[in-house]
């Protein structure tokens, strides 16, 4: 049985990850908020990212960075705290993480470490200046760090298209938004949690053993497609 621990596990993808890994897994979940769902092989520590100690844990197999943020606003409305704030919560809260769990996870058999991008890194969009910033780091670090650590820790990242989560709720507010949204994509679709739950869940396990320094595009055909 492995342990995975997530950051930000109570909600949206990471509650998505949590929940389909739980039957086979230990699944320790770091969040502001506890999960409105239990299990035998759920731990829960209430903890902020930003501003909390990380609890001290016995073994890391794998190391899951949920926590995001979707910052739209034209630049002239946006202010030096909205990037500070954005670059906090989607890439130091990550390296926060990293340098906490690293020690454990060199100890583990093959170990990983998965972090989320956004299309709006490969895909030009107004109001996006915030986000992809910080996102971009995200993805340069993904690559950095999965050289770095090779041959012995995987780094990986999903950069998923608009998903079906709380945090995009204004995106997705009524019925006409949400197929303005299906509309914009090649696929006619948008993600659901589940369907990042299930690349997740491959990018951390033995199916996904030569894949290291990858940013998987989960976008609907957005970024890729014309048609």
């Amino acid at each position: 049985m492995k342990t995975i621990v997530i950051i930000g596990g109570s909600k949206g993808i990471g509650k998505a990850i949590s929940q389909m890994k739980l039957n086979l897994n230990k699944v320790i979940n770091l969040s502001r908020t506890k999960p409105d769902f239990e299990h035998v092989n759920l731990t829960h520590y209430t903890c902020d990212i930003l501003k909390d100690e990380l609890p001290d844990l016995n073994s890391v197999d794998a190391l899951i960075y949920c926590p995001g943020s979707i910052n739209l606003k034209p630049f002239t409305r946006l202010k030096i705290e909205d990037f500070k704030t954005d670059f906090e919560i989607n890439f130091l809260g990550a390296v926060k993480a990293i340098e906490k769990y690293l020690p454990l996870l060199k100890e583990a058999n093959s170990p990983s470490i998965l972090l989320f991008s956004t299309v709006a890194t490969k895909l030009g969009m107004p109001f996006h200046a915030s986000i992809a910033s910080s996102k971009s780091a995200v993805e340069g670090l993904v690559k950095s760090l999965a050289a770095e650590f090779s041959p012995l820790i995987r780094v990986n990242a999903i950069a998923p298209t608009v998903t079906n989560t709380s945090l995009a709720s204004r995106l997705l507010r009524n019925d006409k938004t949400k197929e303005q949204m299906i509309e914009r994509h090649p696929l006619k679709k948008y993600l659901q949690p589940e369907e990042i739950a299930e690349m997740a869940s491959f990018l951390i396990s033995e199916k996904a053993a030569s894949m290291s320094g990858q940013i998987i595009e989960m976008d609907c055909g957005i970024t890729t497609l014309k048609v």
